[in-house]
């Protein structure tokens, strides 16, 4: 529980190799995690290569942690594997759709959590990077995935070379609703989100933007309407084209 509890994302690493032991430790721990009707939907791309991770780096927009971590984790959501099995067998390869996109897509991230917390549980730092979701096409192309295959999210795993504080979180009534949905107030909105505007970095990231506050902040400055449109557009025309059938477009 205290891993659970006390974790918080490692940007910088020291220069220590994580042994085969125990990276094989934590990737046989997460493929215990659950999955849906034991298909197992994903794979991981390990990147350890010193000049493999410089090559790669861009498509990260440079964030250091790409090289400076031992070890880069790709997981990706993957019909690729489970498709081929059935031409093998004669049966009927039916689930490059909407519906396994998501599967997939839950099955890989369960799995990439899983893994998170058996590196921390060795001791080790491990930052998330949400950079799959602006440059899918492009890391598909480095890795060589091949149809089917998706990149969902990109882990950074090696020996910690810092102790950050925790990162604010939404207290549990914000998060929980008991029986049935309970929508808010504006309120239990004021109530919810006072103490992560009170933080002195987001008083700072209010100040920088010249704005009047924190939402305005993450709406027009951190994902803003025409970016998140234009991204949006680039992954959905990725994964029509990588993932799903003609017939199952979106």
């Amino acid at each position: 529980m205290d891993t659970l509890l006390n974790r918080t994302s490692i940007r910088k690493y020291k220069q220590e190799s994580i042994s085969e032991q125990t990276l094989d430790y934590i990737l046989k721990a997460g493929v215990r995690a659950s999955n849906c009707g034991n298909m197992q939907l994903y794979s991981v791309v390990v990147t350890r290569d010193e000049q493999r991770k410089k090559e790669y780096s861009p498509l990260h927009f440079n964030q250091p942690m790409i090289t400076a971590a031992d070890t880069v984790l790709t997981i990706c959501a993957d019909i690729n594997r489970f498709h081929h099995w059935c031409e093998v067998n004669n049966a009927d390869k039916s689930l490059d759709n909407f519906l396994f996109l998501n599967v997939a897509t839950i099955d890989a991230t369960i799995l990439a959590q899983a893994i998170t917390t058996a590196a921390e549980s060795k001791g080790l730092g491990v930052c998330w990077l949400g950079t799959v979701n602006y440059m899918a096409d492009e890391i598909a192309k480095f890795l060589e995935l091949p149809k089917g295959v998706v990149p969902i999210a990109c882990l950074t795993i090696g020996v910690p070379d810092e102790k950050p504080d925790l990162t604010e979180r939404l207290p549990l009534n914000a998060i929980v609703h008991n029986e049935k949905y309970r929508d808010y107030t504006d309120n239990d909105i004021k109530q919810i989100y006072k103490e992560i505007e009170k933080n002195p970095q987001n008083i700072a990231f209010v100040k920088e933007n010249n704005l009047d506050n924190l939402a305005q902040v993450f709406s027009q400055v951190r994902y803003p309407k025409q970016g998140n449109e234009q991204t949006s557009e680039r992954l959905k025309k990725f994964v029509n084209d990588t993932f799903l059938s003609s017939d199952n477009q979106i």
